[in-house]
């Protein structure tokens, strides 16, 4: 997976390092989690893997760099170390190699593996429209998007008992105290449109986007008050499932 890459956390403190800042219990690991800003905006999600006496970041390549800077700035003086693991990520649906990991979000997205096995052709846009499961340059959007609204509880992405994090107020407030007026929903369309599309409602007000599209489904972010019935997507009919 050339679209992903490897940061490795080491030293005595690693696990207090990392369970002060990221939006899951480390002590949990394998896990998925989320870095978000102080204002409680997504930043960059990732998988957490203990390897030896290190974790394992298995991250976005296009959010490696920005990450890795995003740890070191928090670093201070904990006794940790952050640098690249050279070993290539894969994944997929079929029997897991040794050595491989279940894929901490949802028993249908396989396994994920780190040096060990080989890709399959799974067709993960459509796994993941089924499973309503959003992806960092698609649904995810940093400094935009919000974890409750892209279904990281569902998909097992945030802890809220664990304790302090970056952006653990807003999270939790969220959770606690309000109401979620947008968030993801799976749709099906009468014709594949552009990702980024806007969904009109049908009184014409903007109702949402849609994002990745397979097989006539798709993921699109709402906002619930105006989904209804005749909404379209650049002249495709679009309904919520």
């Amino acid at each position: 997976m050339s679209e992903r890459r490897l940061l490795r956390v080491t030293g005595p403190e690693r696990e207090d390092f990392l369970q002060g800042l990221i939006t899951n219990d480390v002590s949990r690991a394998p896990i998925y989690a989320a870095l978000l800003s102080p204002q409680g905006k997504y930043l960059a999600d990732f998988f957490v893997v203990p390897d030896g006496d290190g974790y394992l970041i298995d991250v976005a390549a296009d959010q490696a760099e920005d990450l890795k800077r995003r740890l070191s700035m928090y670093k201070l003086r904990a006794k940790v170390e952050i640098a690249d693991d050279p070993r290539p990520v894969t994944r997929g649906t079929g029997p897991a190699p040794d050595g491989a990991i279940p894929d901490p979000r949802d028993p249908a997205l396989g396994w994920r593996g780190y040096g060990v096995g080989e890709s399959d052709e799974t067709d993960w846009d459509a796994l993941r429209v089924a499973h309503l499961v959003p992806q960092a340059g698609a649904e995810l959007v940093p400094n935009d998007s919000y974890i409750l609204e892209m279904g990281f509880e569902r998909l097992n992405g945030v802890d809220f008992r664990k304790g302090c994090y970056v952006g653990q107020e807003v999270t939790a407030r969220m959770k606690h105290k309000t109401q979620l007026k947008k968030g993801l929903r799976r749709v099906t369309l009468s014709g594949a449109v552009p990702p980024g599309t806007p969904i009109l409602s049908g009184d014409g007000r903007e109702a949402g986007v849609v994002h990745t599209q397979s097989d006539g489904r798709g993921i699109a972010y709402l906002r619930f008050d105006r989904v209804g019935e005749g909404m379209t997507a650049d002249g495709a009919a679009v309904a919520v499932e």
